[in-house]
């Protein structure tokens, strides 16, 4: 079955829906970050697909493990756009109360908060999915890191054990080429990273991560076999960043405009369009709404939130020791004065 024949078109149009906010969410963070509002941000552009592609692939019972570029992801499990933009402005909304900057997570969404360290998220998803299969659950884990992860042990330790243990894993590897400024080709003496899953017991898969549907019939193919007891697998989704790593670089340095416009020309919100077009589901009028409407609901989501209060200072002594220690209690007197 190709995958274009598998999605209809509202799921296609909801997926494009959720690509563009992600886009204009991106966006806005950016520009709140440059004006001092926003303390660091990580941008998505141009791997949109491969997140939300994922988790509308998998069902609401399935865990995220996300790591600093999966807004797509958060968006399409129904994250409240308040409660992100809270989280980037330090207001009171954010349910990780200003800790863990860059990162995302929330028990109620299935979302794990991801690590700062790269890649040290990955052995907790495997423990985490080994875990539910102990209990006899159904639910399966979704591991975002990038390319730039697979050359850490805890990569190499978290695959190992999940082959052993056969767990309902699927690691997405969103391959954009570089980690941060060190190209693909020096990462790894590899044809692939999808290769690497063979030398741990189970399959590796690569996919277009610019290509949502190719994305979507993957990921469904690899959750249901994870359901159905068929243990872990590695995909890797050829895709792109066209923004800068973070707020913090200068992609200038170690990439030329050229291979970012030829890359542009791939834009998995572009690709997704085309499609939309082609099946009379949206047409130049339609889509001009469709960003100018989103638009303007979140502008006004950021102004809503912008008037809520910030973080209390006190909130740094929270959530550590159900007793706070004599020392801490000191030291919040003295904030308090």
């Amino acid at each position: 079955m190709k995958a274009c024949e598998l999605l209809s078109d509202e799921l296609l149009l909801k997926m494009y829906r959720e690509m563009v906010l992600a886009r204009l969410f991106d966006s806005a963070m950016v520009k709140l970050q440059r004006a001092g509002k926003v303390a660091a941000y990580t941008s998505s552009e141009g791997q949109e697909a491969v997140s939300v592609a994922a988790v509308n692939a998998a069902s609401p019972i399935d865990w995220i493990f996300p790591t600093y570029r999966e807004t797509g992801a958060f968006i399409a499990r129904g994250v409240p756009l308040e409660t992100l933009i809270a989280r980037q402005l330090g207001r009171v909304g954010d349910p990780l109360k200003g800790h863990e900057v860059l990162l995302f997570g929330d028990k109620r969404y299935r979302i794990v908060t991801g690590p700062g360290p790269v890649a040290a998220h990955i052995p907790v998803a495997v423990g985490f999915g080994y875990a539910t299969k102990r209990r006899g659950e159904d639910s399966v884990m979704l591991v975002f890191f990038g390319d730039g992860a697979t050359s850490k042990g805890d990569f190499h330790e978290g695959l190992n054990m999940a082959g052993v243990l056969r767990t309902p894993t699927i690691f997405i590897c969103q391959n954009n080429q570089y980690a941060i400024s060190v190209p693909r080709r020096q990462q790894t003496a590899s044809e692939t990273f999808a290769e690497k899953a063979e030398a741990y017991g189970f399959e590796g898969v690569i996919a277009d991560g610019n290509n949502v549907e190719e994305m979507y019939t993957i990921v469904s193919k690899a959750v249901e076999k994870a359901r159905d007891g068929g243990g872990p697998t590695l995909i890797e989704a050829i895709t792109y960043r066209l923004a800068a790593h973070s707020t913090a670089d200068d992609p200038t340095k170690y990439r030329t405009v050229q291979e970012v416009e030829m890359w542009r020309s791939r834009d998995p919100i572009t690709l997704c369009r085309k499609l939309l077009f082609q099946r009379s589901v949206l047409n130049e009028e339609k889509d001009t709404m469709l960003w100018k409407s989103l638009g303007q609901m979140l502008e006004q989501k950021i102004e809503e939130v912008e008037k809520t209060p910030a973080i209390p200072t006190s909130a740094i002594f929270e959530d550590v020791y159900s007793t706070p220690p004599w020392h801490l209690i000191e030291e919040l007197s003295d904030v308090n004065l």
